[in-house]
């Protein structure tokens, strides 16, 4: 084995994924994920975990992980002392460890860690007890209140479910923690600090108390009398996004370490980049400027151009400002190249996971040269402004045509004007970003303000075009 099958040409160690595991609300798995999102099934639905039949509720939809028993993998014990997000993400842990064929005990506990982004924790906890406290009083309050409502809960379970002794975080940046919490790891693998991070994220806010904030902030959309079509990325006729839980979680190793061990090599994540905005606390730059540098500076940490990428798997949460500065990023970054990249979003089927976005696109890396049929699935019926659609109903950013002087003010007073009414709204779009970088080869499911690539370790050439992710043997 020569090192450069192993480490970089400038000598940083590389780093690869050989395990998957999710739940969703597509499948409990990554295969029936996988095959849900093959499929173009919609995991989003009516509320079933608590009653929203009242007047008051214009939301009654969302994305629930549905017909899941955490007590099948975990620990009955452990399940009852910890928050369903925190359950998710044991659950989904133990699936990637074991797909990796690690043993935990194998492996040097001080080399090994867990990183997991969550956006709110166990609020589902929290509020519980909070209503326990109003209804029965303090002493009510259950003791474990506060180690199930901690946004470190999953990763510190995670930790303690798999003997790791190694770094330990856990990222809470909104829709972009499980880009960063990825990216935490793969920057501590790069610095020689350990050689084994499970990584990802979860999210379990499908509560009264979470439905009822988005809702008045209207962000979600009304769509109730037609759940399966609620969410639409880049749709004309978008009007919010839906709120959905889940978990995606990856076992990252150093090259060097899984081919010594004979690992099943997935994927290689090759570039990382991060940015903000700093501009609004919900709403994206109008441009998307803060999305487009994440993707050039995770480009120049992979090494790789513009011309290299073909599809990215966008963050496209069906919000009116979040889909539009999404393109306007890609047209601004790629230019002329954009007519060979095709964007799509998998949250035309989950919905939004929130934290968990950017994990949660874990059972797409499980595909092989199948992946490509992916996109496919993606179909917004009406394409907004700066989309169409390819071949095969894929759908692409495009250069709008120029517009008249005339046609230009008004619609700089229509943006300004739109502007105003989602600052009002606080519409809900994460500052923080997180986006996908692709290529011949290269495999990118992500979100935004940490933008990663994924390279398959495909044999040159079995893949000319479209997302790759083989289970094939690493080959350097």
């Amino acid at each position: 084995m020569t090192k450069s099958a192993t480490h970089r040409a400038d000598g940083r160690p590389r780093i690869v994924i050989s395990g998957l595991g999710a739940v969703t609300n597509l499948g409990l798995d990554v295969a029936s994920t996988w095959e849900s999102m093959l499929a173009g099934r919609s995991g989003v639905g009516p509320v079933e975990a608590f009653d929203v039949s009242d007047d008051g509720w214009s939301v009654k939809i969302a994305g629930e992980v549905r017909g899941w028993d955490p007590k099948t993998r975990i620990d009955p014990k452990v399940a009852r002392r910890v928050d369903r997000f925190a359950s998710l993400a044991m659950f989904a842990a133990a699936e990637a460890v074991e797909s990796a064929g690690l043993d935990p005990k194998s492996v040097e506990p001080t080399r090994a860690g867990v990183s997991i982004g969550s956006g709110v924790g166990g609020v589902i906890s929290l509020s519980e007890a909070h209503v326990k406290l109003l209804n029965s009083g303090p002493n009510r309050v259950n003791p474990f209140t506060v180690p199930k409502l901690m946004v470190n809960a999953g990763t510190g379970n995670v930790a303690i479910m798999l003997g790791f002794q190694g770094p330990n975080s856990a990222t809470a940046t909104a829709c972009a923690s499980s880009g960063h919490a990825i990216g935490a790891a793969y920057d501590m693998m790069q610095r020689g600090l350990v050689d084994v991070m499970v990584v990802g994220g979860s999210e379990a806010a499908v509560s009264p108390l979470c439905l009822a904030a988005f809702m008045t902030m209207k962000a979600l959309s009304t769509r109730n009398d037609d759940p399966h079509r609620a969410s639409r990325p880049f749709d004309r006729d978008r009007d919010g996004f839906v709120l959905a839980e889940g978990c995606g979680i990856s076992v990252l190793e150093t090259a060097e370490h899984a081919v010594k061990r004979g690992a099943p090599i997935l994927a290689e994540l090759c570039g990382m980049g991060y940015s903000c905005d700093a501009e609004h606390i919900t709403a994206p730059q109008v441009e998307g400027k803060g999305a487009a540098n994440s993707m050039r500076w995770a480009l120049q940490d992979a090494q790789l151009n513009t011309s290299d990428i073909d599809y990215i798997n966008a963050h496209g949460t069906s919000t009116p400002l979040g889909d539009t500065a999404e393109i306007s990023a890609v047209r601004g970054l790629f230019g002329e190249n954009c007519s060979q990249v095709s964007m799509s979003s998998t949250k035309s089927m989950t919905g939004h996971g929130l934290g968990a976005s950017g994990g949660d696109r874990a059972p797409a890396l499980r595909a092989g040269s199948e992946a490509r049929r992916l996109r496919a699935h993606h179909q917004s019926a009406r394409p907004g402004r700066g989309v169409r659609h390819r071949s095969r109903r894929q759908h692409a950013p495009r250069e709008a045509p120029p517009l008249r002087l005339e046609q230009h003010l008004r619609l700089r007073r229509a943006q300004r004007l739109h502007r105003r009414r989602q600052v009002r709204r606080l519409g809900a779009d994460s500052y923080d970003k997180q986006t996908p970088v692709g290529a011949p080869g290269l495999c990118v499911p992500a979100r935004y303000n940490s933008a990663w690539g994924l390279k398959s370790p495909c044999p040159s050439g079995a893949v000319r075009r479209g997302v790759h992710v083989s289970s094939a043997r690493w080959n350097g």
